[in-house]
């Protein structure tokens, strides 16, 4: 099953889920227990904290939810926060929160920590889907870096982001299940 955020992050192809941590993992789970899928593909975008470039396709299946409040060591939490579906490739770290990073020096931090980019989805997505056992990976087009251009950035490279990851799961579909 292809999922998505929906919002202005719909695709034809794929089941809408909602946007940031709380709607996805809702809906979501809904989806499964109606749907039973073997596999979920989240597709989506990313903001990118260091390294990487832009309108690029990045497949992770290591998601964490680190919120900015980590970053000044002055709280913790009893709460699971990475979710690891242990793929046999190399994989990079993307990071969940319900607020999108636009300031360079957190976005650094968070680079520091190890995490190489952010969606709003990514750790409900994957919490879910090892909750419910089922295999699943994203797939995410970056559409800024996490600075102070952050959103302009992401306006004027979502649409090319959306038809690159359109493209790419076209080219996905045929070679792993045709």
């Amino acid at each position: 099953m292809i999922v998505c955020a929906g919002g202005n992050e719909s695709f034809k192809f794929a089941k809408n889920i909602g946007i940031g941590l709380i709607e996805s993992a809702i809906n979501l789970t809904r989806l499964c227990l109606e749907s039973k899928p073997k596999t979920l593909i989240f597709i989506g975008t990313c903001g990118i904290y260091n390294q990487g470039e832009i309108l690029k396709i990045y497949r992770s299946s290591h998601a964490f939810n680190i919120e900015f409040s980590k970053l000044s060591a002055n709280f913790y939490t009893p709460a699971l926060n990475e979710i690891n579906l242990n793929v046999s490739r190399e994989t990079y770290k993307i990071n969940s929160s319900n607020y999108i990073c636009q300031n360079k020096k957190a976005a650094e931090e968070f680079s520091n920590l190890g995490l190489d980019f952010e969606n709003m989805e990514a750790f409900s997505v994957l919490s879910v889907a090892k909750k419910m056992h089922i295999k699943a990976e994203c797939i995410l087009c970056a559409t800024n870096f996490c600075d102070e251009n952050a959103h302009k950035d992401f306006i004027k490279n979502h649409q090319k982001a959306k038809e690159k990851l359109e493209n790419f799961l076209v080219d996905f579909m045929d070679e792993n299940f045709l």
